[in-house]
C-alpha cells in the first residue's frame, strides 16, 4: 500500500494550497481516506476525511469553512483544498487510509500512512 502526498509548499496568509493524495495498493472506494496534519512537539491532529464507499465527510470545528475534500476515484486520489490560510496552519500534511468508517475519523483508525508533505504559511 502507497500514499503519496503532493502539492505542499510556501505560501502567504490568506492564500490557498490544494493537496493531493494517490493511493495505490488497496480498493480505493472501499476505504476512508483522511488528512492529517503535525508541527513538531505537538500531536497529529485530523484536518478532514472522507469516506470512499458513500462519500461522507467529516471536518473538526476548527477546519469547517476553509477547507474542502473530494476525490477522484478514477485516479484513486484524494484532495484538500485550503483556503484563507494562516500561520498557524503550518505543519506537514499526511493522508491516510483506514478500512472502516468512523464519525471523527480517530487517528487509531488509520493504518496506512504518506510521508507527508509541508505546508508553510507565511505571514
Amino acid at each position: 500500500v502507497q500514499l503519496v502526498e503532493s502539492g505542499g509548499g510556501l505560501v502567504q496568509t490568506g492564500g490557498s494550497l490544494r493537496l493531493s493524495c494517490v493511493v495505490s495498493g488497496l480498493i480505493f472506494n472501499d476505504y476512508t481516506i483522511g488528512w492529517f496534519r503535525q508541527v513538531p512537539g505537538k500531536e497529529r491532529e485530523g484536518v478532514s476525511c472522507m469516506s470512499n464507499v458513500d462519500g461522507r465527510k467529516y471536518y473538526p470545528d476548527s477546519m469547517k469553512g476553509r477547507f474542502t475534500i473530494s476525490s477522484d476515484n478514477a485516479k484513486n486520489t484524494i484532495y484538500i483544498k485550503m483556503n484563507s490560510l494562516k500561520p498557524q496552519d503550518t505543519a506537514v500534511y499526511y493522508c491516510a487510509a483506514a478500512a472502516v468508517w468512523s464519525h471523527r475519523c480517530p487517528i487509531e483508525y488509520f493504518g496506512f500512512w504518506g510521508q507527508g508533505t509541508q505546508v508553510t504559511i507565511s505571514s
